[in-house]
């Protein structure tokens, strides 16, 4: 209940980056907007071109579909719509969605009076999207550079992609990147079992406080980040992970040749005289 009288509470009109109280109701427990009709619209546009895409053959098998981006040779115009055509309107309506929806939760921060920490997050999400369809193709001079929407062709793109360069894992953006991501499962596991621990305790027993989570790492490694502290930390290093992701993809290409392994490009650490004969 304390939740119902909440919501009734901060559910006023306002709030709003366009549109005004046209579009600002809920639908159930689901905010609506301006932002939300966008995200409805582009998303219903977007896959009825999938499914457009599909209805043109060759196959309805899941695994199989594609929609593919247009060939080298039509560079960075428009394709025909069966030659790639529906690949650029696909990503234009993806993008209009994922902004869309983005632009819904500043609104939702504003009603809540909250920072903008979602969106600013999701942003990244997108800033990653965006980089491998439109900064790396473009950088490349051609939209035949964009992965394929499907499921066996995306994958088949990210080996070819990583072939291309003799071994995409010595890319130098991919292994911080990679780091990155493996930090952040760490600190997640971390933060989840500690909280758990915390506030789940066993039956007849007390839930314990902050303090007991600090000491818990006070204890352990000898530094406590804090309860404010551990977010801040896990919203910079999920970030990052997705910020280097978008640098591994776009200097491979753009600032590095194919038919280039990356393994080439640590020669001059290699080469320095500290353990060199050279």
């Amino acid at each position: 209940m304390a939740m119902l009288s909440f919501e009734r509470k901060y559910r006023v009109r306002g709030g709003t980056l366009i549109g005004g109280d046209l579009f600002d109701f809920w639908v159930g427990p689901f905010y609506v907007g301006f932002f939300g009709v966008t995200t409805v619209f582009f998303s219903f546009v977007g896959i009825a071109m999938i499914l457009w895409n599909t209805a043109l053959g060759p196959t309805w098998n899941l695994w199989q579909i594609s929609v593919n981006p247009p060939d080298v040779k039509y560079g960075l115009s428009f394709a025909p719509l069966q030659e790639g055509g529906i690949w650029q309107i696909v990503t234009i309506c993806a993008l209009g969605a994922f902004v869309s929806w983005a632009l819904r939760e500043v609104e939702i921060c504003r009603k809540l009076g909250i920072g903008y920490h979602v969106p600013f997050a999701f942003g990244f999400a997108i800033f990653a999207y965006f980089t491998l369809v439109v900064i790396r193709p473009v950088l490349m001079g051609s939209w035949s550079y964009g992965f394929p929407y499907g499921i066996i062709t995306h994958l088949d793109w990210v080996s070819n992609t990583g072939y291309q360069y003799g071994n995409f894992h010595y890319n130098p953006a991919h292994m911080i990147a990679i780091t990155f991501f493996f930090t952040t499962c760490l600190a997640l596991a971390l933060h989840g079992g500690l909280i758990l621990s915390s506030t789940n305790p066993d039956k007849g027993e007390a839930v314990k406080t902050p303090e007991h989570e600090n000491t818990m790492f006070r204890d352990l490694i000898g530094y406590s980040v804090g309860t404010i502290g551990i977010h801040r930390v896990g919203l910079f290093i999920a970030l990052s992970a997705v910020f280097f992701s978008a640098v591994c993809i776009v200097i491979s290409g753009p600032l590095w040749s194919e038919g280039n392994a990356w393994s080439e490009w640590w020669n001059w650490w290699r080469n320095l005289p500290i353990w060199s004969s050279n």
